[in-house]
């Protein structure tokens, strides 16, 4: 128990407090009052219980924080939403620092809800009381034997070196049942609730500074700081590992007017950029719990491309496993020539030996085996997958290779006793286990995707963009064109026209094709009312093209030169409402749309950030000279990037900046079509933005 009276963090009252007391105690046994007060009745720090209508019980916080003897600093509040107010007040009087608040019933449920939770806000404020919640079931602190749950199965929880940050109460327990399965244990579980006071970024903060925490879960289902929430994953992964979900894909809520809002989603934003702050980033709740598992048990060294070794006794999962790793980015390079003969002396001929190294079955020298290969120059992780039989003790077998120093982790399928004896053994050697082919890629995935994420930390290079200062719009192509090619961006020869005359002088000066569109600001997307010419090269069909697209629009048509083929891409910047100044880049093309295939980044940002943004697309391959198509240069696409984005971040009154497409070619990149857009006068009302082209 900690016993000082000055808080290293302002949490610490919330924590890891002096005593506690509960408001709203109950002898009932099914009462939250009572389910609370039994709960919290393990705490090895002093326990007082308020209730004035109860024999035996404080009648006031006042008497209850007088007859402690070493202070109170946390309230628990067990009363309804219309008292919390008087009660927060109450607490702040009699120095109490801290309440958690378990009742439903405000802003949430709207009507008198809303009342209530400015009260609440109000009088928290005014008293300097730290709120956790509302509507959270708890949270829980194994090591000080603090179960600050209404849930009563917390009282089996162990102590543990994982920290949990949940949007949900609910999810917060279940996590903490599974990391318990799991054998590591928790140091914290918190669940945050409606999260009025007490943030998920604070709490991380808290476990940067916990002794206990080695690896911290993140779940978050909204955020509301975005600058707050990716400097404390920043600062925490600095220390110690994060990983985390986001809920919320297939609620991306309205959809923002241009491409590059409509693609880059509140969800998909979020993971990009917790991912670029330095978190492990994972789809579903077994990867949290698998990923996070095992990187409390040990990091990897920092790494831009850490590579695996697989030992696998049985070749059907074994080859599960290869692929998700391969899937995953990480290597499983060939083996050195003396690794693979001294495995060679191990194993039959038969058996493939290279990595993966399939043994056929684990024999009585797979401790010697393992280490071998784990010993490798080239490997930074080796997974060993076996079904558990009496021949060989896998976890034993492990062991050797894990005290030299060398990352392992063990994977294991079979019957449910031989497993639990398994995780078992394992947590009492420090080795990471996981159960399942699957599990053990998610495991290596993760170690080898916190070491990429821990050497992208040490770039310290910013990427140099334009500081342009920007004219007020609206912006016709021509006009954000010629900004992007001021700032850096190469972009095609061109010609404003506003006569049949002017545009055949265009045609000949530009030579060869040209494209036509029309040019007007006030019609972004072109293509959809027929504003876009191709491949013209004589004066007949030019002055038929003119006429057309001159009625279209305001009378002027863009005359510009036919660019040669390539690899089209969407670049473009945003201003995110909760992240602030953010880049992105997809392949071009309706498939973008239709496969929401982008990856996106906050700006400014390192260099490097920029240069490796497009390996993160699913189609990274179609930049790797597809087909005949010229490579697309990384350095020069995060030049483009670094602009768009210096752009948005140097001009307030510009919204976006989306190039669609940019055309990578033997000749390089060149923007094919740009459209800027004006940040609205009045966010209240904001207008609604013309439609944007997609350029063929």
């Amino acid at each position: 128990m900690t016993t000082s009276h000055a808080p290293q963090h302002s949490l610490q009252p919330l924590f890891a407090p002096r005593g506690v007391v509960v408001v709203g105690a109950s002898t009932v046994p099914d009462k939250l009052g009572g389910v609370m007060a039994a709960s919290l009745s393990s705490y090895d720090g002093h326990v007082a219980l308020v209730n004035a209508r109860a024999e035996g019980m404080h009648a006031t916080v006042g008497s209850a924080v007088d007859a402690s003897p070493d202070g109170i600093d946390l309230a628990v509040l067990c009363v309804p939403a219309s008292a919390c107010a008087d009660v927060v007040a109450e607490c702040g009087e009699a120095g109490i620092r801290a309440a958690l608040i378990c009742a439903g019933g405000f802003a949430e449920a709207g009507g008198e809800g809303v009342a209530h939770q400015a009260r609440l806000e109000e009088a928290a404020a005014r008293s300097g009381v730290r709120l956790l919640g509302p509507n959270t079931s708890g949270f829980f602190s194994p090591s000080r034997s603090l179960l600050a749950s209404f849930v009563p199965g917390v009282s089996t929880l162990e102590p543990g070196a994982v920290g949990v940050v949940a949007a949900s109460g609910g999810l917060n327990h279940a996590l903490a049942f599974a990391f318990q399965r799991e054998g590591c244990g928790l140091s914290l579980g918190v669940g945050i609730g409606a999260g009025i006071d007490v943030s998920a970024p604070e709490v991380l903060t808290y476990l940067v500074q916990d002794p206990n925490t080695r690896a911290i879960a993140l779940h978050l289902e909204n955020v509301t700081d975005g600058d707050a929430l990716l400097a404390a994953v920043r600062e925490a992964t600095r220390e110690k590992p994060v990983v985390a979900m986001v809920v919320g894909k297939h609620d991306i809520g309205e959809f923002a007017q241009s491409h590059t809002g409509a693609l880059a989603t509140s969800w998909r934003t979020t993971r990009e950029l917790l991912r670029q702050a330095g978190a492990v980033v994972v789809d579903h709740v077994d990867e949290l719990v698998v990923a996070t598992s095992v990187l409390a048990a040990g990091r990897l060294a920092p790494s831009a491309s850490p590579a695996a070794a697989l030992v696998t006794a049985q070749a059907g999962p074994g080859l599960v496993i290869a692929d998700a790793l391969h899937e995953a980015g990480v290597g499983l390079p060939t083996l050195s020539q003396e690794t693979q003969d001294a495995v060679a002396e191990l194993l039959p001929p038969m058996t493939y030996q290279a990595n993966p190294v399939d043994t056929g079955r684990p024999g009585p020298q797979h401790d010697e085996l393992v280490s071998i290969v784990a010993a490798d120059a080239a490997i930074d992780v080796t997974a060993v997958y076996a079904l558990t039989e009496p021949v060989v003790d896998l976890v034993a077998s492990a062991v050797p290779a894990h005290e030299s120093g060398h990352a392992v982790v063990v994977g294991i399928d079979g019957p449910g006793p031989d497993v639990t004896e398994a995780v078992g053994k394992a947590a009492a050697a420090g080795v990471p286990l996981v159960v399942g082919p699957r599990a053990l890629a998610t495991a290596v995935s993760a170690l080898a995707e916190d070491a990429r994420r821990q050497a992208a930390a040490s770039s310290s290079a910013m990427l140099g963009g334009s500081s342009l200062e920007v004219s007020t719009g609206p912006w016709s192509e021509d006009d954000a064109k010629r900004i992007l090619h001021d700032a850096g961006v190469r972009t095609p020869v061109r010609r404003i026209c506003s006569t049949r005359d002017e545009a055949r002088r265009a045609l000949a000066d530009i030579g060869g094709s040209v494209v036509l569109k029309v040019s007007d600001a006030t019609i972004l997307h072109k293509s959809d009312i027929g504003g876009v010419r191709l491949g013209i090269s004589d004066p007949t069909a030019l002055d038929e093209a003119f006429d057309e697209l001159a009625a279209l629009g305001s009378g002027e048509v863009l005359v510009e030169q036919m660019v040669g083929p390539g690899v089209d891409l969407i670049v473009g910047a945003r201003r995110d409402p909760v992240f602030g100044p953010v880049v992105m880049v997809g392949v071009g093309g309706t498939a973008t749309e239709v496969y929401a295939d982008v990856a996106i980044a906050a700006v400014p940002c390192p260099r490097d950030d920029l240069v490796s943004l497009a390996d993160r697309l699913q189609a990274r391959t179609m930049l790797d000279g597809h087909r005949g198509d010229p490579p697309v240069d990384r350095g020069a696409l995060a030049d483009v990037l670094g602009i768009v984005g210096d752009l948005l971040v140097h001009n307030p009154h510009l919204a976006e900046v989306e190039v669609n497409p940019l055309r990578a070619s033997e000749a390089g990149l060149i923007a094919l079509d740009a459209v800027l857009v004006a940040e609205p006068q009045d966010t209240a009302t904001k207008p609604e933005q013309p439609q944007r082209s997609t350029q063929p």
